[in-house]
């Protein structure tokens, strides 16, 4: 069992790096995340930093996008509210409500496993950001 500069095992390390961006934040993942990038030599370990990141930025960025259209509706509302109007789609919002707790259970199921797998060094395939690691790390 390869052991970090921190005197854990490597994939215990990768595991909390999931385990963080999907508890603690960004803020968590991102520190811990420079911390192997610029401390620790295992490949395997930088691109779990990586990865980590990456799927925690796809998701908030289909989460931004997903909430774009009720904010849209919202926003008219509120400037047909100005002249006494009423503008709100129910339908749209509630689907769109849906699908973002439909991303969320994603996520939620993603990062678990992720974590642990990466317990024992392994991972779970995520076509679109395992190509961008692997470019990234090239």
């Amino acid at each position: 069992m390869q052991k970090t500069k921190l005197g854990v095992s490597v994939g215990v390390l990768g595991a909390a790096m999931y385990f963080l961006g999907f508890f603690s934040g960004m803020t968590a993942a991102v520190i811990l995340g420079g911390y192997i990038l610029l401390m620790e030599e295992n490949a395997w370990l930088k691109k779990t930093a990586i990865k980590a990141v990456a799927v925690w930025v796809l998701f908030a960025f289909f989460s931004a996008v997903l909430g774009l259209l009720p904010d849209a509706i919202g926003f008219i509302g509120s400037i047909l509210n100005i002249f006494g109007g009423n503008f709100y789609i129910d339908i749209v919002s509630n689907i769109i409500y849906m699908l973002k707790d439909g991303l969320d259970l994603v996520r939620t199921l993603l990062f678990l496993l992720l974590g642990l797998k990466a317990l024992n060094q392994g991972t779970v395939k995520v076509p679109v950001i395992d190509k961008l690691v692997d470019k990234c790390m090239e």
